[in-house]
């Protein structure tokens, strides 16, 4: 074996073999979806630097930089958003961009036509 050449991974795998091909075929149609670990927030979107009017959004999930959120209307990517929502007593408002969003792909989501975004928050 030159040194130029890749060794051997000591792994072999036969993607065909039919236990393999069985375990494979469940997997099909899955999809990650992290709704469940974080208590769902109402809140008020305001979408654009100058909006007036407030549109009702839900806090899916959150944490250091960034929150999903899910509305019933489409965000485009790149668009500037206001958060506000009830912590503490308080009224907190916190400023993103929109930096990625597709309709829910639960059949619910489908359903009540929720579309889901991901905000990086400033």
């Amino acid at each position: 074996m030159s040194h130029y050449s890749k060794p051997p991974s000591g792994n072999s795998v036969d993607w065909n073999h039919p236990e393999l091909q069985v375990l494979l075929n469940k997997t099909e149609g899955w999809s990650l979806d992290n709704r469940g670990v974080y208590s769902p927030v109402a809140c008020e979107l305001h979408v654009g630097w100058g909006a007036g009017a407030s549109r009702h959004a839900t806090l899916v999930y959150e944490r250091e930089g960034v929150m999903v959120l899910e509305t019933r209307f489409v965000i485009p990517k790149g668009e500037h958003v206001r958060v506000d929502r009830i912590q503490a007593g308080a009224m907190r408002s916190t400023w993103g961009t929109v930096m990625d969003g597709r309709e829910g792909f639960r059949a619910e989501d489908r359903a009540n036509g929720v579309h889901v975004h991901w905000v990086h928050v400033r």
